[in-house]
């Protein structure tokens, strides 16, 4: 037991020195494997972006790639492949899409980059036609911030009645320029079943917070995950990221503490309902709070995640690599899960080992 619980304490502890570690009981090491074996994996679109944008990836590649990786779904952004994206469908083209994924057994989530009124609704017609249930939000207002959120209040309220009326449910992202308490003050105020939290991997850095510690604050309203690699960029007055391999040697990130934190999120059954691999190798995203704002801060207005061409890449290049970097993904989450496996099993192991009657030697 001594090795286990000293390879659990690495794992858990990697990228997050001196915090406290749980005893890897035969208690928890269950709780562990039952969290694993319900554990839903997507793929999401934004590693396939150049293609999509450029190329002539589809909405039903994603679904064909996510497949292949037996993974358990999608999530797309409506505006995913220009002219070929899901915005851009007539209904009988949605359709064949769902039907797609109904038949490879996939799940779809869809993603919209606003909390307007026009953008939601047009997100809710479409889900409504595909027969979807889940979509995630982000707000990009500018501005004092008192009124930014007075603005995204009242956008919530409205995203509230349109879940109820079409039986949805809302998981609103934290997206770089809010902090987590201000987002929970939010959730607390509509206090609705159906609007949630999506927390992603490394927004929170640039609204200057810690990845735990923005998980432990949204930790109750948890309900979907954007998982990726970030290394932390520091500013004059801020912290930015830029994206990178997750797990990389680049990767600042606790990876394994947040999904360990994250897969024992539910005290009787698994709140987090989709870890969704983001990759975002190369997306660049500058501070939006700073050290030195005042009780009020502007908050810029941001245009919707994009990532340009890097320096010494070619569009053929990044297209080509898109896929690549998107499997690493794959294998990188699924070596910790498997890490996470081994020692929860070693640990019911010993247990039973230790509770077996002892023989008569003939």
């Amino acid at each position: 037991m001594p090795l286990i619980q000293s390879r659990f304490d690495a794992l858990l502890r990697h990228k997050a020195a001196g915090l406290p570690v749980p005893r890897l009981t035969p208690a928890l090491a269950s709780k562990l494997l039952e969290r694993l074996d319900s554990l839903r994996l997507f793929a999401h679109a934004y590693p396939q972006l150049m293609k999509l944008t450029y190329g002539t990836y589809r909405p039903i590649d994603l679904l064909d790639f996510a497949y292949r990786h037996a993974l358990d779904g999608i999530s797309i952004h409506l505006l995913d492949g220009e002219e070929r994206s899901l915005q851009q469908m007539s209904d009988d083209q949605l359709r064949i899409v769902s039907r797609r994924a109904e038949a490879l057994g996939l799940a779809i989530h869809l993603e919209i980059s606003s909390t307007q009124k026009a953008d939601v609704d047009r997100v809710v017609e479409v889900a409504y036609v595909m027969g979807l249930q889940n979509i995630r939000v982000y707000s990009r207002y500018g501005g004092r911030l008192s009124e930014v959120l007075e603005t995204i209040e009242s956008d919530l309220h409205y995203l509230a009645k349109q879940a109820e009326r079409y039986d949805l449910y809302i998981d609103f992202e934290q997206h770089e320029e809010l902090k987590s308490s201000e987002i929970v003050t939010l959730l607390e105020r509509i206090n609705h079943p159906r609007l949630h939290v999506l927390f992603d991997f490394g927004n929170m850095i640039n609204a200057a917070e810690q990845p735990l510690t923005a998980l432990k604050t949204l930790a109750a309203h948890i309900r979907q995950v954007h998982m990726k690699g970030v290394r932390v960029v520091p500013e004059e007055n801020g912290v930015g990221h830029y994206g990178v391999l997750q797990g990389s040697a680049e990767d600042d990130l606790p990876n394994a503490r947040m999904l360990f934190e994250l897969l024992m999120l539910g005290e009787n059954g698994p709140q987090v309902i989709a870890f969704i691999l983001e990759q975002e190798n190369h997306y660049i995203a500058p501070a939006f709070r700073h050290v030195d704002e005042d009780e009020d801060p502007i908050i810029p207005y941001r245009e919707m995640s994009q990532t340009s061409l890097p320096e010494g890449f070619t569009l053929e290049q990044m297209m080509a690599e898109e896929e690549r970097w998107a499997i690493n993904q794959i294998i990188y989450v699924r070596g910790l899960l498997q890490e996470f496996r081994l020692l929860a099993e070693l640990v019911l192991q010993r247990e039973g080992e230790s509770a077996s009657p002892c023989q008569d030697l003939p």
